[in-house]
């Protein structure tokens, strides 16, 4: 006899009669494409203005084969959150600071971006488009994706003549689900980003590159991501494929600083304010491989992974074990973060922005 299959439940729906909620396991939820309804799409010409752009059905898009995008690596993306509170608001977590980030890389990628007036508000019309998929309190988020891409056709190496902005959205839940903290290997053989490079700003170009280490090699022998060191000296640590790291040792929580070869996280400067918050003092200096084997306690900090404790770190044939569990400061650190996201506390800090909410 055959097993029978349970029909999926009907979508929840308002009193109004709207669906709130898509029809997805949010319980399932780990960090891969769950697609939506709808994306954000605008274009602009190389030194003019983005404009205004327009919700889309979500799906393919048509771009000439000589692109800059394609050819050349011409392209930016960023990475941020939209959060379900328990009195059903939905709030983005400091979107103004990823429109100032894309507007630093495309500096550095001599691409035109969108004005942060204009990024915010296209995060807001692509979060309301999807606001159905956006994950019920405390079962995820919806992530945002935004591209900044050459998207028009040139054949010389040279700026392109027309860009794209573009958001889509997925509801996504942990990172690094049922883990209770990271196995990092710290990779001596490559380096992520030298001095004068890319690697300071969230360019396309930054993370195929990794891949062979991460998924090759170290994934497949148990770790659960690679920490690379500076080009300079071989000796300080830098930060993982998708995150930032700290250390703690005593009293003193310790990253290492952004001069370049670092990503500016932004969960990374939030959680450096809570930890001062708290009474912690925080250094953003080089920190070396024997500070790292020495600390109490490492954590990671990033859009995808949030706060994630580190278990071990395995240097050579040295494997070290840290601190986590409820005793740990990532613990608090990620209580307190995912509470103002939430709306389980009050946002003193003026982090959160409403979707439904006008700019002033």
């Amino acid at each position: 006899m055959a097993p029978s299959v349970q029909p999926p439940s009907p979508p929840l729906r308002t009193s109004e009669g709207d669906e709130k909620y898509a029809n997805v396991k949010w319980e399932e939820l780990g960090f891969a494409l769950t697609p939506t309804d709808c994306m954000y799409v605008a274009k602009c010409r190389q030194g003019g203005s983005f404009t205004e752009g327009k919700i889309v059905p979500y799906g393919d898009i048509s771009i000439s084969p000589c692109s800059p995008i394609l050819n050349y690596g011409q392209g930016l993306f960023e990475g941020l959150k939209a959060y379900r509170t328990e009195d059903d608001r939905v709030l983005l977590f400091r979107p103004h600071l990823n429109a100032l980030r894309m507007q630093d890389g495309a500096e550095r990628l001599c691409m035109t971006p969108p004005s942060v007036e204009h990024f915010v508000e296209a995060a807001k019309q692509t979060v309301l488009a999807n606001k159905k998929w956006v994950p019920p309190p405390g079962k995820g988020a919806l992530y945002l994706r935004p591209l900044l891409i050459g998207s028009g056709a040139n054949l010389g190496v040279a700026p392109a003549p027309e860009y794209t902005f573009l958001i889509y959205a997925s509801p996504v839940g942990d990172y690094h689900k049922g883990s209770s903290g990271l196995n990092l290997k710290v990779d001596h053989k490559h380096h992520r980003a030298h001095s004068s490079g890319t690697g300071g700003v969230k360019s396309c170009t930054n993370y195929s590159p990794v891949n062979c280490e991460i998924v090759g090699e170290a994934k497949s022998s148990g770790f659960s991501d690679v920490l690379f060191l500076d080009a300079a000296t071989g000796r300080n640590i830098e930060e993982a494929s998708t995150c930032n790291i700290f250390i703690v040792k005593g009293n003193i929580v310790s990253t290492p600083p952004t001069s370049g070869t670092i990503l500016p996280g932004i969960t990374r400067k939030s959680i450096s304010e809570l930890a001062l918050d708290i009474g912690y003092q925080v250094q953003e200096r080089d920190v070396s491989v024997d500070e790292l084997l020495d600390a109490e306690e490492v954590f990671c900090t990033g859009t995808a992974v949030v706060v994630k404790a580190v278990e071990t770190v395995t240097f050579h044939d040295k494997k070290v074990k840290y601190r986590t569990g409820e005793e740990a400061l990532s613990k608090k650190l990620h209580s307190m973060l995912t509470s103002i996201q939430t709306g389980l506390v009050e946002d003193t800090k003026g982090w959160m922005v409403d979707i439904e909410t006008c700019q002033g």
